[in-house]
Parts: C-alpha cells; sequence; structure tokens
C-alpha cells in the first residue's frame, strides 16, 4: 500500500519514532524494492507525513526535525513553536 499523505516534516528518524510507526501500521524498517524505498534506520533524514509527526509528538517519541527544509504545510499539522522544539537547525533556520 503506498502512503498518501503529506509528507512535509523533514527528520533525522530515531528507534523509538521507527519502532512507533510500525506499531501504528507504517513499518519504515523494512525496504520495499516495488516502491524504491530503501527501508529506514536510526539516523536516516526523511520527510515524514505531518500528521504522522505529530501523532509522535503526542505520545512523546517525535524525532527531531530540519526546520529550514521542512515545508510550510506542516503548520496545517503542528503550530510552529513544536516544530522549533524539536529542530536541529534552529539557529541557522533563525538566520536566513
Amino acid at each position: 500500500m503506498l502512503d498518501h499523505g503529506r509528507h512535509v516534516v523533514c527528520a533525522r528518524v530515531t528507534q523509538q519514532f521507527l519502532e512507533f510507526s510500525r506499531s501504528r501500521g507504517n513499518d519504515l524498517m523494512t525496504p520495499a524494492p516495488w516502491a524504491s524505498f530503501p527501508g529506514l534506520k536510526d539516523g536516516d533524514k526523511w520527510c515524514l507525513c505531518a500528521s504522522r509527526w505529530r501523532e509522535a509528538a503526542e505520545a512523546g517519541v517525535a524525532p527531531p526535525l530540519y526546520l529550514k527544509s521542512t515545508h510550510k504545510k506542516a503548520l496545517e499539522y503542528v503550530t510552529m513553536e513544536q516544530l522549533k522544539s524539536h529542530a536541529l537547525d534552529l539557529e541557522e533556520a533563525a538566520t536566513a
């Protein structure tokens, strides 16, 4: 099944997030060659669905993100404060 979510949150995934996502029915760790998907591991950079990132944030397992690479459409799902609190590049994003 293809994922049709809004992939607008650029994150550095963590093992905790990957396991959380799998528990919710979206296994991001297993490669899916038919979809050109390599499978993710802890530390990989990937654009996540904003709704899944929000769900993970609510559960306390949201991965850190790259604010400068996260699309403004993410704000339809989460607040800027939520994004900033998980940003790896907050200082860099503030000067852009």
